[in-house]
């Protein structure tokens, strides 16, 4: 039997409550999501590669990962995050690209750019995702769907043939999100208000952005499993169930509400990398770590911010047990004084490593951030460069030189420390989905 959408039920029981008064729900988003945007993007390139199975992964080794698969791999059973031994066994012909990140962002300015040409971008929210809001006199559910299809159009014909995405428009931007999950490839979902939350209830509780399998199963032992328990609760309790001083936010949205948005801050910067097999023992590691330290305060000196405290985590081989360390700085964007303490906590990590030592990843943050403007100047800015009171500034102006000769002269034309002889990995520039590197990475 159908539940009354008008009344709040506690798992399945009879009907409480009442629905409380909703405002307006009007087509409020438009959210573009590229479809298997890299392994795309190499089929674009590589006009050899289309109809083909292909996953793009780090240096080909079957020791990574898949970061992309296209829908020809993912017909053969192979996924993004796939080991790609795995990905060999079960698809012996696939095909392994090597990814080019610098290439990948190029396009996603080329596509928003194009996406701008029929409606501004509101927000980017990754390198393959991006929301839109629609305006009174485009929200009408026939106009938002003839600018979506222009939008698809335009990206084909302007951008590349071979490039495909899922748009989904909703009262909310969350809402248009799941709607370009419940068609792919080239789907257009429209979810109105008068559907919700209905027509959310055969998505799985893992399909809403923050919901991952630990969260929904703390979820289950308050008794929501699905969408429709969580929506047949009344907000605060679904809010109890979801967790967190504004859990019910969460059963709002669903319902097509659009609410403020919560300011979001910048809490850390940093890189981390899977070493090479021949890269795992302490000093190369240690000179690797180094070279994410020095690529994390080149961005913070972009973002204007300074760092408080330094974290170094690392993975073992052994085991795959885990360490995490830290140690204060002072308020500073410096890549001297960052590695100076990154040199110092070093020792902490062999001491506590399990013998013999091995490790398979390093990374450092750099957290505690804060605006630079704030900092306080040196009382020392004008004492003789050679003065050792002055070193601090001097150091900082430095670190600045730095970025200047590579931005110039290309990637590694000056750096701390080796770069060759077979010491250190090759660190690259790589894109997390939720992170769109600035240009001046790729010079890092």
């Amino acid at each position: 039997m159908t539940k009354d959408p008008g009344v709040f039920c506690d798992n399945g029981a009879s009907p409480l409550s009442p629905l409380p008064d909703l405002p307006p729900r009007p087509l409020r988003w438009l959210f573009l999501d590229l479809n298997a945007y890299f392994a795309s993007v190499e089929q674009q390139e590589r006009p050899e590669l289309r109809g083909k199975p292909i996953i793009v992964a780090p240096g080909g080794r079957d020791t990574t990962v898949a970061i992309a698969a296209s829908y020809e791999a993912k017909a053969r059973g192979v996924n993004t995050l796939m080991p790609v031994w795995e990905a060999r066994t079960r698809c012996p012909d696939i095909v392994v690209v090597n990814p080019r990140h610098e290439l990948y962002v190029d396009y996603h300015e080329r596509i928003v750019a194009e996406i701008e040409r029929h409606i501004p971008v509101t927000k980017i929210c990754s390198i393959d995702e991006v929301a839109c809001r629609l305006l009174d006199n485009e929200n009408d559910e026939a106009s938002a769907q003839a600018l979506a299809l222009r939008i698809k159009a335009g990206i084909r014909d302007n951008v590349g043939d071979w490039l495909r995405c899922s748009i989904g428009i909703a009262p909310n931007r969350l809402l248009a999100k799941l709607g370009t999950d419940m068609q792919k490839p080239d789907g257009l979902v429209v979810l109105r208000a008068e559907e919700l939350p209905q027509r959310l209830y055969a998505l799985p509780l893992t399909a809403i952005a923050g919901i991952g399998a630990k969260m929904a199963a703390r979820m289950a032992k308050d008794g929501v499993n699905d969408i429709e328990q969580y929506c047949a609760r009344k907000p605060k309790d679904a809010g109890h169930a979801y967790g967190g001083r504004d859990g019910d936010r969460l059963w709002y949205a669903l319902h097509g509400v659009e609410l403020p948005e919560k300011r979001s801050e910048m809490r850390s910067v940093g890189h981390s990398h899977v070493l090479s097999p021949r890269h795992r023992a302490s000093e190369p590691a240690r000179l690797t770590a180094r070279r994410l330290a020095m690529k994390a305060t080149a961005r913070i000196r972009r973002k204007g911010v300074t760092a408080r405290l330094l974290v170094i985590h690392a993975r073992f081989e052994e085991g795959g047990g885990k360490w995490r360390g830290s140690i204060k700085l002072p308020a500073t964007d410096d890549s001297f004084q960052v590695i100076a303490q990154l040199d110092a906590l070093w020792p902490r990590l062999v001491a506590e490593a399990p013998k013999p030592l091995k490790l398979r990843m390093v990374g450092v943050a750099l957290t505690n951030l804060s605006p630079a403007q704030g900092g306080q100047g040196s009382l020392f800015a004008q004492l003789a460069p050679d003065h050792e009171l002055a070193r601090g500034v001097r150091t900082a102006s430095l670190s600045l030189a730095l970025d200047r000769i590579n931005t110039r002269f290309g990637k590694n034309a000056v750096s701390l420390g080796p770069l060759t002889g077979g010491r250190i990995d090759r660190v690259g520039t790589s894109i997390a989905f939720g992170r769109i590197p600035d240009i001046a990475e790729f010079h890092e």
